[in-house]
């Protein structure tokens, strides 16, 4: 495949992993959809995107720059999550995925703030897809899968919430649409930026990448699904783990 083919194969892995966002943000917004099925999903998709951090991101960075730098990469891609979402946190945006009534309302100002945790969030794993292109020209499924079966929920719970705040459907479409299109250009960018430099190079950002991903599965994504299924929580996301694992056993 072609030089230019490649960046923009890219985008489209990027933009059909985005997909679900916006999927998601439709079905949250235009149904009444029972917040304790919201955050089951939730709870799967977190397993799911567990299981792809640990089977495909870290089992790659290891393989190709060593367990030590591996680690220092993980625990700096968590360290600047926690970083921006605290800031992000303080400017009105730590419940920007709640599906109940806990969203700032309307005009109180934290729409901006809402946007760039929605950036924050889906961001990384868009980049991951791109970066993963340049391991032979092949993307992982699972790892698409992954990425799309956790952005289903966030979309659906976060625009269920931003509906019970009261922002109208141009906002949270808007919102969701262009943050879609920031996933094809994420995967771009990760296919782009990163072709030609080392494999440590490329190892060590599936590193910060996969750190940045767990930070926000903890703080954003497991709160909302514990705040509905409690005790089930756990059962729910065993189950979205394991449904990842065994898809990369069969795909390997």
């Amino acid at each position: 495949m072609s030089a230019i083919a490649m960046p923009l194969v890219a985008a489209l892995w990027g933009l059909a992993a985005g997909s679900a966002l916006l999927f998601g943000a439709a079905l949250g917004y235009l149904l009444p959809i029972p917040q304790r099925v919201v955050a089951a999903v939730m709870a799967f998709g977190s397993g799911v995107l567990v299981s792809a951090l640990a089977f495909e991101l870290m089992d790659e960075a290891v393989r190709h720059d060593g367990l030590w730098s591996t680690s220092i990469g993980f625990l700096a891609g968590g360290l600047a999550f926690t970083l921006a979402n605290r800031q992000l946190c303080a400017w009105g945006a730590r419940h920007r995925k709640r599906s109940g009534t806990q969203q700032p309302a309307a005009g109180e100002g934290a729409a901006l703030a809402i946007a760039l945790g929605a950036v924050l969030d889906g961001i990384p794993e868009s980049v991951v897809i791109g970066v993963g292109l340049l391991e032979g020209g092949g993307v992982s499924l699972v790892t698409v899968a992954a990425v799309w079966l956790s952005n289903l929920p966030e979309g659906m719970s976060s625009a269920a919430g931003m509906r019970k705040a009261g922002r109208g459907a141009a906002y949270v479409f808007g919102l969701w649409g262009g943050i879609t299109l920031l996933t094809g250009v994420a995967a771009m960018a990760g296919f782009t930026l990163f072709d030609g430099l080392p494999p440590a190079a490329v190892a060590a950002t599936m590193a910060v990448a996969a750190g940045a991903i767990l930070a926000m599965i903890a703080d954003t994504m497991i709160p909302e699904a514990f705040e509905v299924t409690h005790d089930f929580t756990g059962l729910v996301t065993v189950a979205g783990f394991l449904c990842a694992f065994v898809l990369s056993r069969l795909a390997g």
